[in-house]
């Protein structure tokens, strides 16, 4: 177990075998035997470890371990394994951090996952995953207007969301995964609020249609109609755009982006797959889009989503004293003086806190 978190932490690092001895002055042969669990470092090693790898000293002790079962990767085939090794390290102390936490309350503070009723056991046709989305908009009381904070909707019912930092050159989107029986959905902090929304439909399409499809059907397509048609349901987009349109203007893709928390791209793409528009008419858009530099960089990015549920729970296990101000500070991987701080509200000059 010591020798994998070491492991771990290096290829999160991104450095070889070789650029760790390096930085804590041994050779490289101890550290493949410290990974190996055949020799253990000392205390002024581990400091120097913890140091080198960014991380506390704490981290080679965590009881808490997790493997991401059958992960699903929304990515760019050019991305490296040494990327992938990067990000993934990134997720598990994430995840592991949030499960030791959740651990502590006496009743579990989630509730746990359950797939929507009604679900059809095959999904003959990509018009029928229309109806699978309004089926999750009904269930989960969505009703048909915007969804303001989608990270939040996914918590609430029982899925674990992520951000990580992504130094993949832009190369990956997200991930959708298991922890044991936890349903775990990844998102990098690097992109928009609109695509950052689009890949959690995305990868909630996977979790709930994975299995389900017709031979004849791509899951990668479906799950991207699924995502279009949760974030902006089909009503929604007739009744801005109309059932048949020869033309559309460009504002009228923006205010949908601006209204629904959705990519000009994914409007369009949406008003093709409700036969709004004909191929020839999508077909044109996509290129001048494409030319104008929208594919990667949409004019008036929306806001990134934010997820405030990790450290709402800190602060309910610190003032419940299930944890203390260090446990706490250790759990946000964060100094306690620096939690100290976060804990602090500023009124008027002075510091107030329970």
């Amino acid at each position: 177990m010591f020798g994998e978190r070491i492991a771990r932490a290096r290829k999160t690092a991104g450095l070889s075998l070789r650029g760790l001895a390096d930085q804590v002055g041994v050779s490289q042969t101890a550290i493949a035997k410290y990974e190996k669990n055949q020799i253990h470092p000392d205390s002024q090693m581990l400091l120097k470890l913890s140091q080198a790898l960014g991380v506390k000293s704490g981290y080679f002790f965590r009881q808490q371990s997790v493997t991401l079962s059958k992960p699903e990767y929304r990515k760019k085939s050019s991305i490296s394994q040494k990327q992938l090794d990067i990000i993934e390290g990134k997720i598990l102390d994430q995840i592991e951090r949030r499960l030791e936490l959740e651990a502590l309350f006496p009743k579990s503070p989630v509730h746990p996952f359950a797939l929507v009723e009604g679900l059809p056991s095959v999904i003959g046709s990509y018009e029928d995953i229309e109806a699978i989305a309004e089926a999750v908009r009904n269930e989960w009381k969505l009703g048909m207007n915007p969804i303001p904070e989608l990270i939040d909707v996914l918590e609430s019912h029982g899925i674990r969301v992520f951000q990580v930092e992504d130094d993949g050159d832009g190369k990956f989107d997200g991930l959708m995964a298991h922890v044991g029986e936890h349903p775990v959905v990844v998102i990098s902090s690097k992109w928009s609020g609109d695509r950052q929304r689009f890949t959690m439909a995305h990868e909630l399409g996977h979790l709930l249609m994975h299995g389900r499809l017709n031979e004849g059907l791509n899951e990668e397509k479906a799950c991207h109609r699924f995502a279009g048609a949760l974030l902006v349901p089909k009503v929604a987009v007739q009744d801005e755009l109309g059932t048949f349109r020869t033309k559309l203007e460009y504002r009228e893709l923006l205010l949908l982006k601006q209204e629904y928390g959705i990519s000009m791209s994914a409007a369009l793409r949406r008003a093709y797959d409700l036969g709004i528009i004909k191929e020839s008419y999508y077909k044109h858009v996509v290129i001048d889009f494409s030319q104008r530099g929208w594919r990667k960089n949409e004019p008036y990015p929306t806001k990134q989503e934010e997820s405030h549920h990790f450290t709402q729970l800190i602060f309910h296990a610190l003032a419940e004293e299930y944890i203390g101000e260090s446990k706490a500070a250790d759990l946000m991987n964060m100094s306690v003086m620096d939690f100290y701080h976060l804990r602090m509200i500023e009124s008027n000059g002075a510091s107030v806190h329970q």
